[in-house]
């Protein structure tokens, strides 16, 4: 036998190749003559020669596909099959784009098919012909289709119109439900469907246990099958006789609301499961009416489809949410009897589905995660880059090729933290500051911009720590004064000198090294706290400002690091803490990240702590208020000065909140 496939190189239609080639028939595959290169990979992974598996070089949108007359005299009543697969399957695809691809190449299809006197039409459509159909949609149904409002669905209905209508030849229809990966390999071309799911689901795992219980919503009606199963049903039934002039569901008898279909996922990915699924019918109290109205007015169109975005899902994915059709597949089932074809059941192939998508399709594979990558050649600010966790964010953004501005109060740490950035091949420029001073950081920032245009990056890390419980500050006003004029109001000063630059250029990113104190508030240090709680507020309403010209603020909620801040609390010196290279890798993650916030997994725990049972948090903060209080510090020095051994009460409270300020 001998066939002419459209769409070969496609995901379906590699598949599809590989099965007629295993009939050992003569393939003849329209190609673009741009992508010749990707035909010629095709043919060496599916072990095709050229005798066996043909290019024919055209063009969809062309009539007669642009196909020379040498080309039509070869295939002239040689073709038992004809099978278009071509077609646009994208959401983001331009209406214009898939009324030209999906419509008129179908109609350029059908009538070189009747040119070159082939004996059969096999066109594959999709459910998506059915519209937004209420109830169970039949093989034999087509103009009782539902909504068909979205280009994709109209221009899918109106090309197997043209097939019913317009085609002279015997003709099978096929509509392939939502085609995922293979079963067995998991081998998918491209994120499409419940695969836009699968970045939410990534999230969750990476933020929260596997036990922890989701709440979600149960909603639309999603068929999925896989697309070996697509391939072998359609390879069967098109050489099958007496089926001409029917149409084929591919689907599978088993639909699922979305909770099913992303619990089933999440248990393939490890994911949180949502244990309370609530039915969208909870809702019907609300009117249609003005569910439309809302969801029609600007801000509430931007805010849904930003947060859809925000996901990696183009924002027409809302659609399938509310699509409840279901498909009858009674011939196709009765077609497929006796052959072995079956839909194997979704949970028993997810993992592959989800393996492979992590291993080769997850959007975050093609970022460029090298520090590298992310600053070489970008100014970078650092404020209070001397010492501690500031020059050891420089020593690691130097190596990587950024061009460093470092500031300080004392010039001499500041030459000394340069020589030591030099020496890893760092560019650096110092400046002395004293970031409390309104009119040393005016100075300061407006000589960064003359001398070097622009700030890419600004990491606000100079601050002032104070350790005083509130019942010793009543007469010391100045604490509160002192921590707010730098943790605060310096960082400020810095953020608003750079942010017109990055606002004009669409691209910047501001770092705050917070607390993780701001999360879980301890005692003795309210001035602290209460600087950095300020800082965060201001970044969070700057961020809801800037994201959408591209401007990232990320507040690192450091936990205790061994600096010389820490130097003069005696407590401390038997305190589990991060080194500061350890929290330079969380500036790094910042770097290249760019989330909104980095905290660690006590930070975590605080979050939900404060959230769920906010009087046992302060509880809880309480214990190592009143084990480690000032008299009990101070005596813990002898008249020699020499730190006596803490407690086994105090070092095991101190192992169990590590990197706690108490």
């Amino acid at each position: 036998m001998k066939y002419f496939v459209t769409g070969g190189t496609g995901f379906i239609g590699k598949y599809l190749l590989g099965r007629l080639l295993e009939r050992g028939g003569i393939v003849y595959c329209l190609v673009r003559k741009e992508s010749k290169p990707r035909f010629e990979a095709l043919k060496a992974s599916l072990g095709a020669s050229e005798k066996n598996l043909i290019p024919v070089y055209g063009d969809l949108a062309k009539k007669n596909f642009g196909l020379r007359k040498k080309d039509l005299e070869l295939l002239d009543g040689k073709v038992t099959h004809f099978y278009h697969l071509a077609a646009i399957y994208d959401l983001r695809a331009s209406a214009e784009s898939q009324l030209l691809t999906n419509v008129q190449g179908t109609r350029n299809a059908i009538e070189l098919a009747s040119l070159i006197r082939a004996k059969s039409f096999q066109h594959v459509s999709s459910i998506a012909a059915a519209g937004k159909f209420a109830g169970t949609f039949r093989e034999d149904m087509f103009q009782e289709a539902g909504e068909l409002n979205h280009p994709y669905f109209r221009t899918k209905h109106d090309s197997e119109a043209i097939v019913r209508n317009e085609c002279t030849i015997p003709w099978r229809v096929y509509r392939p439900a939502s085609v995922v990966g293979h079963s067995q390999t998991g081998e998918i071309d491209k994120v499409d469907g419940p695969y836009y799911s699968f970045k939410v689901l990534q999230k969750m795992r990476n933020s929260l246990p596997s036990w922890f219980p989701m709440v979600g919503v149960d909603s639309g009606s999603f068929n999925i099958v896989p697309v070996d199963y697509v391939v072998n049903a359609l390879d069967h039934i098109s050489h099958q006789k007496g089926h001409d002039g029917k149409c084929f569901h591919l689907t599978n008898p088993d639909h699922y609301s979305s909770g099913e279909m992303l619990n089933i996922f999440a248990e393939a990915a490890h994911a949180p499961r949502f244990a309370i699924r609530l039915d969208t019918k909870i809702f019907s109290f609300v009117p249609n009416s003005l569910l439309s109205m809302l969801t029609k007015l600007p801000a509430v169109r931007k805010l849904i489809d930003s947060t859809i975005e925000g996901f990696g899902m183009p924002a027409d994915a809302t659609m399938f949410f509310s699509w409840n059709t279901r498909y009858d597949n009674r011939d196709t089932v009765d077609a497929l009897r006796g052959s072995g074809i079956t839909v194997p059941k979704l949970h028993t192939y997810a993992a592959k589905l989800w393996d492979y998508w992590e291993r080769n399709l997850d959007p975050d594979l093609f970022i460029d995660k090298t520090l590298r990558g992310n600053v070489e050649g970008k100014v970078i600010v650092i404020t209070g880059a001397g010492s501690g966790i500031g020059l050891s964010s420089a020593l690691r953004l130097g190596e990587a090729g950024a061009k460093l501005i470092i500031c300080g109060r004392t010039l001499e740490k500041l030459e000394q933290a340069k020589k030591q950035i030099e020496k890893v091949g760092g560019e650096v420029h110092t400046y002395a500051c004293d970031l409390a001073d309104m009119a040393s950081c005016d100075k300061f920032m407006g000589q960064v911009l003359e001398e070097h245009g622009q700030v890419d990056i600004l990491i606000n890390n100079a601050g002032r720590s104070i350790r005083r419980a509130v019942e010793d500050s009543y007469e010391r006003f100045h604490d509160f004064e002192r921590t707010m004029q730098i943790n605060y109001f310096g960082a400020l000063r810095c953020s608003l000198a750079v942010l017109p630059g990055m606002s004009e250029r669409k691209s910047g990113h501001i770092i705050n090294i917070s607390s993780m104190g701001v999360i879980g508030p301890p005692a003795r240090f309210s001035a602290y706290i209460a600087s950095k709680s300020a800082l965060e507020g201001w970044t969070r309403c700057a961020e809801a400002e800037f994201c959408d010209r591209d401007v990232h603020f990320t507040n690192i909620n450091m936990p205790l690091v061994k600096t010389p801040m820490i130097g003069p609390t005696a407590a401390y010196a038997y305190a589990p803490t991060l080194t500061p290279e350890e929290a330079a890798d969380m500036v790094v993650d910042a770097v290249i990240n760019r989330p909104s916030r980095i905290t660690t997994g006590m930070g975590r725990a605080f979050q939900v702590l404060n959230l769920v049972a906010p009087k046992l948090a302060a509880t809880v903060m309480n214990m190592p208020f009143r084990m480690f209080d000032e008299k009990k510090a101070l005596a813990a020095l002898d008249s020699s000065k020499t730190l006596k051994e803490p407690s086994a009460e105090q070092v095991a409270v101190a192992a169990l909140m590590k990197g706690v300020h108490y």
